[in-house]
């Protein structure tokens, strides 16, 4: 019975990287024309959040969305979600509606044939170089000047323990950029995404799991000065972690949705 499970595991392992690998490459092409010119970046944008979405209808995973309050289509956020998973990007784009700029490390852009695309379309940081952290946030601000709503993992990269049962503390990016610019804050939790694929240096590992993506009422910060920024940070921190799902069992989730179906992002 286990060698048949880890068998089964091979399989499904394979079919997510024939997923991942066939649309991109379907798409690949059109990518590189929308990033020849700064005014097809948004259908390179809309372009990245159709092949988020077919990934992970091919995976075969149900993805519950939850809202705590509505969200404003014409209003310009800054999202700050748990950062556990590499999957965390497509389960965003395929959930977040808009062009959406992400703040993300400078190896992304390294990535091959991707690498190119990620340059173009977002921002990156080197999180061990003040200059491209001042950089950072002049091309935040730039973005937020566009009419695009930018997501930035406050913990700036996946922790390097207790993922999914606590939080690496937080930057103060996102919190001083909603504060200067009189933003609204979402905090997002995705308290599932490590164990659908988990962050395993030296491995590929993928074990089916339901995901689950919650925002939270975003938070108004037009009366906010830089002296509520550490508030700020930690009531940000405590709503993240309480959609956390922690058990002696692990964690653990469990809905009635059909496979690879989608809850209505709008609810």
């Amino acid at each position: 019975m286990r060698g048949l499970k880890k068998f089964g595991n091979l399989l499904y392992r394979i079919w997510c990287v024939f997923s991942f690998l066939l649309p991109f490459i379907i798409f690949l092409p059109f990518f590189r024309i929308f990033i020849l010119r700064k005014k097809w970046y948004k259908y390179a944008g809309l372009l990245n959040r159709i092949w988020s979405w077919l990934q992970l209808r091919m995976y075969f995973i149900p993805v519950k969305v939850v809202h705590k309050a509505p969200l404003d289509p014409k209003q310009v956020y800054i999202y700050a979600p748990n950062h556990t998973s590499y999957i965390d990007i497509p389960l965003l784009l395929s959930t977040v509606p808009g062009f959406l700029n992400f703040v993300g490390k400078v190896s992304l852009t390294r990535v091959p044939l991707w690498g190119v695309i990620f340059k173009a379309l977002y921002i990156s940081v080197d999180r061990d170089s003040q200059l491209s952290r001042a950089k950072t946030y002049i091309y935040s601000n730039k973005s937020i000047d566009q009419g695009r709503s930018i997501v930035i993992f406050p913990e700036g990269k996946i922790p390097d323990a207790n993922v999914g049962q606590d939080l690496a503390p937080f930057k103060d990016g996102p919190f001083k950029l909603a504060i200067d610019r009189k933003i609204p804050l979402v905090p997002v939790t995705m308290p599932f995404n490590h164990i659908f694929l988990p962050d395993v240096k030296g491995k590929f590992v993928v074990n089916w799991h339901p995901l689950k993506i919650v925002f939270h009422e975003p938070i108004d910060t037009t009366n906010m000065t830089m002296d509520d920024l550490e508030p700020l940070k930690a009531h940000v921190f405590n709503l993240i972690k309480s959609e956390f799902v922690i058990n002696e069992n692990g964690n653990q989730y469990s809905n009635n949705q059909k496979p690879g179906s989608f809850s209505p992002a709008g609810v």
